[in-house]
């Protein structure tokens, strides 16, 4: 179990070598989920589809941190170059999040995440309920994304090594899961002020994860972002 906590360790020393570019691209994230949700209709399935593309980004730059490169902006579009199957699972594993997180807003509070409106009716602790399961479900996908970009695998075998890497590891995962929360519930505290701290240490935890599970060291340092 105390794997989780060198995964979050280590993702903190790959974050505070380059802090301010790992801001801006966490901003860059943020926004682009801000402005693609105000868009009537299409707006959040769309931010559902194309946001955690463009969140790849900070797990390309971590890759980056960690070879001593400086994150860069074009770091945010990377993804976009991968295998479509790569990308099917990058989707796939954020739907799959979200439709969890999607069935408790409706289920408990009536709200329908996918409109533009009905995410604000939510209370706080309503909020952190559906964050709850969405971290819950995301636990045994922690991987899904990495192995995909980093390994060029598409859906079935990304899938199956996360889940595989997740029935391994389950205690350092469940302790990863309440180090999330924790660092979730403190962007709500803040009203999401650190929100853009946050975002890169959790993309840097999953690199990390990845690099120890995997024992990918090497072929970390082959992937062309």
């Amino acid at each position: 179990m105390a794997r989780a906590f060198e995964w979050y360790r280590e993702a903190l020393r790959l974050f505070k070598r380059h802090p301010v570019a790992f801001i801006a691209l966490a901003v860059a994230v943020i926004a682009a989920e801000l402005l693609l949700g105000v868009i009537p209709v299409v707006g959040r399935p769309l931010a559902n589809i194309v946001v955690p593309i463009i969140a790849c980004g900070l797990l390309y730059a971590s890759l980056a941190a960690d070879r001593g490169e400086r994150p860069r902006a074009a770091h945010l579009i990377a993804a976009f170059a991968a295998p479509v199957a790569s990308l099917g699972a990058v989707i796939l594993s954020s739907l799959v999040v979200f439709l969890a997180e999607w069935v408790i807003g409706w289920q408990l509070a009536g709200v329908n995440l996918l409109a533009t409106d009905d995410s604000h009716a939510l209370s706080a602790g309503e909020v952190l309920l559906v964050y709850t399961a969405g971290v819950a479900v995301s636990l045994p996908l922690t991987l899904v994304p990495v192995v995909a970009l980093f390994e060029g695998a598409g859906v079935a075998d990304s899938f199956a090594a996360s889940v595989a890497a997740f029935r391994r590891n389950v205690g350092a995962f469940l302790l990863y899961g309440a180090l999330t929360l924790a660092l979730l519930g403190l962007a709500l505290v803040t009203m999401g002020i650190i929100l853009p701290v946050v975002l890169p240490l959790w993309a840097a935890s999953s690199y990390v994860a990845w690099k120890d599970i995997v024992g990918a060291t090497a072929r970390a340092g082959s992937v062309t972002p």
